[in-house]
C-alpha cells in the first residue's frame, strides 16, 4: 500500500537541516506505528515537490535511512518501510501533549457512569460464552446476504446506495415492514407511521428525546434493559422503577401519575417473563386512566420456538397510545444495527425529524441489502433454522441446570435465547464471573438490570444463542463448581 504524498508535513518550529527534519519525521511515523512495515513512500520526485525542497535533499534522506534499516529499496519500485524497522521509540513527541482545559468546568452534560457492562470483545475465543447478543457464525447465512450485498450494489440499485434521502428512508424496506414483519404481530400500519433506526436502543433514544421533559415521569421495569435506564436518566425525567412478577409488569403497582411507560411484554428483559393476554389489557386499560402512553420494546418474537408469542399490545391498542419497538438486528446479526418504529403520524413525524438532525437515516446500502434479505425469504429460512437450534440449545440448558441443581428465576414461555438465572443469597456473581472468565465461561451479572444503589448482586444470565448444544454441559458443570467454591469460602 502507498503512504498518501499529503501526509507528510515539515514543522516550521522544527532545528536542523531539511534533510534531518525529512529524515526525523519519517522515523516518527515509523516509530509510531502511523507508517507500517511494507508500506511504499512516494517517490523522492513527489515527496520533494510536495515539501518544497530539492530532490537531492529527499533522496538524501531516503538513503540515509535505508542504511539505518528504516527504509528499504526495491528495484524500479522506490522506497518501502523496512520489515526490520527498529520499534522501540527514539524521538520525544514534537508537540508535546499539555490538556490545559479543566474539564470538569467545561462539559455541559455527562453521558458516562451509566450502569451498561462492558462485553468481551474476543467472546468468540471464549470454550463456553454463555452472552446474550451475539451472532453465532455457524447459523448465519452469509452466502445469501452476500448475495443480498450485492444486487444492492448494482446499477439497478444505485439510487438506493448513493440518495442522500434526508428524513425518509428505503420504501423498499419499509413496505417488506408493513406488509410482512407487522401483520405476524397483529399491527397494521401505513409507511408514515413507521421510521427505520439505527437498532432497537436508538429507536428508544429517539422515542425517550421526544417524549419525555424534565417535568415529566418515565415508568421503567426493574429489572430492565440497563441501556434504556441510562437513556432516560440522561433525558433528565422522573424516573419509576416498577418491579416485574414472574408475569411481568404489574398494572396494579404502577404510580398514580405516568407519562411514558416501557415494557417489554412479550419477552421481559431480562427474567424472559411473558405478560398475559389479561395483563396486557389491564395494563391498556390502566394506562388509560392515567393518559400515559406505552412503549412497547417487542425484542426477539421471532424466537418464538415453543409456541406462537401472545398478540403484541400494538396490536390490542385501539386508542394510539402504543408506540412499538422493533429490531432486526436481534434476529439477522447485531452489528446490523436496523431497527424501526411503529406508531401514530404526530409522533413519527418529530422522531423523523430528530432523526434527520442526528444522523439523517441509516445508510441506503444496508436497508436495500436488509430489503432483498428479508424479501426473498432468506430471513424467514434464517429464523426456522435458528428456531431449531436455538431449541436444541434450551433442552442441552434445562438438562444441565436441572442435573446441578442451578437455580432458574425466569425462562421464555415461548422461547428466546437466555435463562434468567438466581445464585443464593450472599453470593456476587461480578467476581463469579471474574473466576469463570479464567476457566474459559462467560456469564452475564444481574446486576446492571437492576435500578437503585445496591441491586441484588446474586442474579446472572445465561444465554445459549452463541454456544453449541454439545458444549453446554460441560459450560454448566464450571458454572455449578466455581458458585459451590464460591459457597464453601464464604462468598467474596
Amino acid at each position: 500500500m502507498a503512504i498518501p504524498v499529503e501526509t507528510f508535513f515539515l514543522d516550521p518550529d522544527a532545528q536542523g537541516t531539511l534533510q534531518a527534519q525529512i529524515q526525523q519525521m519519517i522515523a516518527e511515523g515509523i516509530l509510531s506505528g502511523r507508517l507500517a512495515k511494507g508500506e511504499r513512500l512516494p517517490s523522492s520526485r513527489r515527496l520533494a515537490a510536495h515539501l518544497g525542497v530539492s530532490r537531492i535533499t529527499v533522496t538524501l534522506a531516503y538513503t540515509e535511512l535505508q542504511a539505518n534499516d528504516y527504509l528499504t529499496a526495491r528495484d524500479r519500485s522506490g522506497f518501502f518501510v523496512s520489515q526490520n524497522a527498529p520499534e522501540p521509540p527514539r524521538f520525544a513527541p514534537r508537540h508535546p501533549k499539555q490538556d490545559r482545559i479543566d474539564w470538569s468546568r467545561a462539559l455541559g452534560r455527562r453521558f458516562t457512569g451509566g450502569a451498561t457492562p462492558e462485553k468481551p470483545q474476543d467472546w468468540s475465543r471464549y470454550p463456553y460464552p454463555f452472552i446474550y447478543g451475539q451472532a453465532d457464525p455457524r447459523l448465519f447465512d452469509h452466502a445469501n446476504w452476500r448475495h443480498c450485498a450485492l444486487r444492492a450494489l448494482g446499477q439497478k440499485d444505485f439510487q438506493a446506495l448513493t440518495t442522500d434521502y434526508y428524513d425518509q428512508d428505503d420504501p423498499q424496506l419499509i413496505e417488506f415492514i408493513a406488509r410482512h414483519t407487522l401483520p405476524r404481530r397483529g399491527i397494521l400500519a401505513e409507511p408514515d407511521e413507521i421510521l427505520v433506526t439505527m437498532g432497537a436502543q436508538n429507536a428508544l433514544w429517539l422515542t425517550a428525546q421526544v417524549l419525555l421533559t424534565q417535568r415529566r415521569t418515565a415508568v421503567v421495569e426493574d429489572p430492565c434493559y440497563h441501556a434504556l435506564r441510562d437513556i432516560l436518566t440522561q433525558s433528565r425525567c422522573h424516573l419509576t422503577a416498577v418491579p416485574v412478577d414472574h408475569d411481568g409488569l404489574p398494572p396494579g403497582a404502577l404510580p398514580e401519575r405516568a407519562d411514558v411507560i416501557f415494557t417489554t411484554p412479550s419477552h421481559q428483559c431480562p427474567t424472559n417473563a411473558t405478560m398475559p393476554l389479561a395483563r396486557r389489557k389491564a395494563l391498556l386499560a390502566r394506562a388509560a386512566e392515567m393518559e400515559a402512553l406505552i412503549v412497547e420494546d417487542d425484542y426477539e418474537f421471532e424466537m418464538s420456538f415453543l409456541a406462537a408469542p401472545s398478540p403484541s399490545l400494538k396490536s390490542l391498542d385501539r386508542d394510539g397510545r402504543v408506540i412499538y419497538v422493533g429490531s432486526f438486528s436481534k434476529s439477522i446479526f447485531p452489528g446490523l444495527r436496523l431497527g424501526y418504529l411503529v406508531g401514530p403520524r404526530p409522533f413519527i413525524r418529530e422522531a423523523r425529524a430528530l432523526r434527520a438532525s442526528v444522523l439523517r437515516h441509516p445508510p441506503g446500502h444496508i436497508q436495500r441489502t436488509a430489503a432483498y434479505f428479508l424479501g426473498l425469504g432468506h430471513y424467514d429460512s434464517l429464523i426456522r433454522r435458528m428456531s431449531g437450534v436455538l431449541a436444541a440449545r434450551r433442552e442441552a440448558m434445562e438438562a444441565a441446570l436441572a442435573e446441578h441443581g442451578l437455580r432458574v428465576a425466569g425462562r421464555g414461555v415461548f422461547g428466546g435465547s437466555s435463562i434468567w438465572m438466581r445464585a443464593s443469597e450472599g453470593a456476587d456473581m461480578e467476581a463469579v464471573d471474574h473466576a469463570l472468565r479464567v476457566r474459559g465461561v462467560l456469564i452475564e451479572p444481574g446486576a446492571p438490570f437492576f435500578h437503585g444503589e445496591a441491586p441484588p448482586r446474586n442474579f446472572y444470565r445465561l444465554a445459549y444463542s452463541s454456544i453449541p448444544a454439545a458444549k453446554i454441559p460441560a459450560g454448566i458443570a464450571l458454572i455449578a463448581r466455581e458458585l459451590a467454591l464460591s459457597r464453601q469460602a464464604g462468598w467474596p
